[in-house]
Order: structure tokens, then sequence, then C-alpha cells
């Protein structure tokens, strides 16, 4: 949706944007509020300087084409509930939000003025961004429902056939204050990926305050690189439904009271043992949590496995934790077919870095299963380091380059890297990132 306006407002908007700083936008009175009957977005452009907020939950509709220019702001109507807002690109619709480093587009709150003031406490003002594809999902029917969007809404369907799915582009895209609470134990994640495939592009993403996860991601094949998100209140990221794209330059950062588990790993629903698995694997994180008594790094169950290589975990109360129940039909099960690796990792203030408590499983006990498992922590090669990384007043994330053995390779997608965790010699995340003002 364009406003007609005259050449002496874009002229003085011109002006204005000249003379302040990126973060201190303001926004006019008189903004454009789009809302969705059924008919979604259209095929449109939003631009740059253009004044849009979302009210409700708006979609991008099968066929249909939403293009975002760099430097263009996606204002959301406060709300909880009924009157959350949202934007969903539905299953058959396509995203093409590429900002840049110099102008990074922003989804925010219609409350954040964006010149610093809204309190760095808020969190869960609006719903969030969720794309949805046509990747296969290890449901029975290999579609579902995505979660936060009532289910009399057809387009909230996804999944299907199509591992590489293409449902737009991602690039550059700063995402605050979402995650609304629906009702109770139902929340929309800061980024939700449904049934996502292959041939989307997603880097350079930040989630910022999110009420429930930072990233969710159900089933599909979607690759991301680049993403960051911070004080996420329930998991960093979360995974199941037979996901299975890559992951690399990850960066979680969770404070104090803030957050649950680093990584939850899920398989299937009803069979759990559906197929396809979730498998993703992912490479060079870096992941700092907040020592709470009931948060772990990363935590495997019904039937999920996966790669974790490269990276570094901080600051846990608990290590990796490992379904057993059956030892056939259970995570630790795939495990032992190795489809689950552990390996060339670094942790430091978990389990109080004893070594032999650092992998541990539950469910079932199992005393051989659980000393076989504990003893891996070793024959992966994953080590115990104090790399002297904080996120309190002296930012330090980036250390000097770890060395050690990398796991590779891992796949061509994957660039091979000479140390482990996000960062290496240089700071990806300079100059189109607020994500420090948080901490």
């Amino acid at each position: 949706m364009q406003k007609i306006i005259t050449i002496t407002f874009i002229i003085t908007l011109l002006i204005f944007s000249q003379s302040c700083r990126k973060s201190d936008y303001n926004l006019p009175e008189d903004a454009s509020v789009i809302s969705d009957s059924g008919s979604g977005t259209g095929t449109v452009t939003w631009k740059k300087g253009e004044d849009i907020t979302l009210q409700g939950f708006v979609f991008v509709n099968d066929g249909q084409v939403l293009t975002i220019e760099p430097g263009a702001i996606i204002n959301f109507k406060e709300g909880q509930g009924a009157t959350a807002s949202a934007l969903i690109i539905a299953r058959g619709g396509k995203i093409i939000a590429n900002g840049n480093a110099d102008e990074p587009i922003i989804f925010t709150s219609e409350l954040d003025p964006l010149d610093g003031t809204l309190s760095k406490e808020s969190f869960g003002l609006w719903g969030g961004l969720i794309i949805l594809g046509d990747a296969p999902l290890n449901t029975e029917s290999g579609e579902a429902f995505i979660e936060g969007i009532p289910t009399s809404e057809p387009r909230a369907l996804f999944g299907g056939l199509n591992p590489v799915d293409n449902s737009g582009e991602l690039s550059y895209v700063s995402i605050r204050y979402p995650g609304t609470i629906l009702n109770e134990g139902n929340e929309i994640n800061g980024l939700t990926l449904g049934g996502v495939g292959s041939s989307t592009k997603i880097n350079n993403i930040e989630i910022i305050n999110s009420a429930d996860d930072g990233i969710e991601i159900f089933g599909g094949t979607v690759n991301i690189k680049h993403a960051i998100c911070i004080n996420s209140h329930d998991d960093i990221i979360d995974y199941d439904l037979g996901y299975q794209g890559k992951m690399q330059f990850i960066l979680g950062l969770q404070k104090e009271q803030v957050g649950d588990n680093l990584v939850e790993a899920n398989g299937g629903i009803e069979a759990v043992n559906g197929l396809p698995i979730t498998k993703p694997t992912m490479a060079n994180a870096t992941f700092i949590g907040n020592s709470r008594s009931s948060n772990s790094c990363i935590s495997y169950s019904n039937f999920a496995a996966g790669i974790t290589a490269n990276s570094i975990l901080y600051n846990t109360s608990a290590g990796v934790w490992n379904e057993y129940h059956n030892g056939s039909t259970d995570s630790y099960s795939q495990w032992r077919r190795e489809l689950l690796k552990i390996e060339s990792n670094i942790f430091y203030n978990i389990a109080n870095n004893e070594e032999a408590n650092i992998f541990q499983l539950y469910g079932n006990q199992n005393e051989e299963a659980s000393q076989l498992w504990s003893d891996y922590f070793t024959i992966g090669k994953n080590e115990i380091i104090n790399l002297g990384l904080s996120i309190d007043e002296d930012i330090k994330l980036a250390p000097d380059v770890p060395t050690g053995d990398n796991l590779y390779p891992l796949d061509d997608w994957f660039e091979i890297t000479n140390y482990k965790g996000a960062f290496g010699t240089y700071d990806w995340t300079e100059g189109w990132t607020i994500y420090k003002e948080f901490l």
C-alpha cells in the first residue's frame, strides 16, 4: 500500500531523514494501517520511508509476493490473544526482504519510537514473522497448522512434498519485541519457519526480546546463516517435525531470569519415529545462557537427531540432555545409529565443569547407556575451556581463535573455519544490529 503525499512532504521527509541517524527515524502521525480480511497483501512493494503499520494477522497469500526495500520500517499494532498482530507468509506466497548492513529492514512494535527510549525489558509487544512453505514434515498427513494461528484459518496450513520449496529471501532484518501471547502456553515466536524449503534464503537476522522462542522451525529444509537471538524468554532455537536444514554462525544470548534451553530438539509427535526424522546440522554457534537451574545446553527428545559441531556453549546448569526410553525409538537410539553427533565443541561453566556430568540421559534409567553417553563427551573431542566470554558491560564474544580439531567436512554449504563459535577475526554483527544495547 502506498499513500498519496505531496511533493513538498517528500522533499521535507528526505531532508529530515538525511539529518538523523537511522536509529533516530521518527514516524509521522498519519501512518497507514494495513489489515487483512482474506485478500492478503497482494503482490506489492513496501518502500523505505512509507509509514506502514500492520493490525491483526496479515497474510501474503498463495501466489503473492511481498517485497520490502532496504531501510523500511514495518510496525505492528500492540495486542494479545485475538488482537495480536503478525505477518504471515502463507504456503505458496513469498517475501523478498533484503536489507543491507547500512539499511537493515526493521520489524517492531508501534510503541517503539526507534530512539532507544522504549524499555529494554519490553517483550511480546506484537506477534512475529511467520513463513510457511511446502517442504516435508513428519506428521501423518504431511501437513500441520502453524502454532499461534487459529486452525479455522486455512492459510495457516504448511508442509508438503517439495524439499527445495522457495518462500523468498530475508537478509539484514531486525525483529524486535515479538512473541505476544495468544493464550496460555500458545505464543508466537520471533521468527517461525514452518515447512520452509532449502531454496529460501535466510541470512543476517536479528531477533530481540521474544516472549517465546527466538527461532522455531517446524520441519522443512531451510538453511540459516548469521542469526542472532537475544533474550528469548523460552528457547533460543527450537526445532521439530522432521527439520533437516543447516545452520552456521548463530549467536544466542540470555540474560539472568530470561530463557529456557539454548537449543530444544524434538522429533515427531505421533508416531515419534515418523519420516523424515528431525536431523539438522549446526556449526559455529556461540550460545551463552544465564546459569538458571532449569535450563540445558541442548535437549533431545522424541527421536530427534542432528549434528552440533565447532561451537561454544556457556553458562547453563545442565549440559546436553538425551532422552532414553527403550533404546530403539528415542533420541539415544539416534546417537547409537550415528545420526546424532555433538562433536568438537567447547563447553564452559556447565554442569559445574564436571566432564562426566555434561552429557546426561533422562527418562528410563539404564546404567550402561548412561555411561556410554557420558563417555561420548571426550570421544567426541569436546573440551571444557574458559575463553573469557562475557555479556556484561565488557562484551566479549570473539576470543582469540580457539585451536583444536574442528569437525569437517560437514557439507559443501558450510564455510570451513579454523575457529569454533560464531566469530573469527571479524564481527559480522557490526553496523546493522542493536543487540548489544540489550545486554
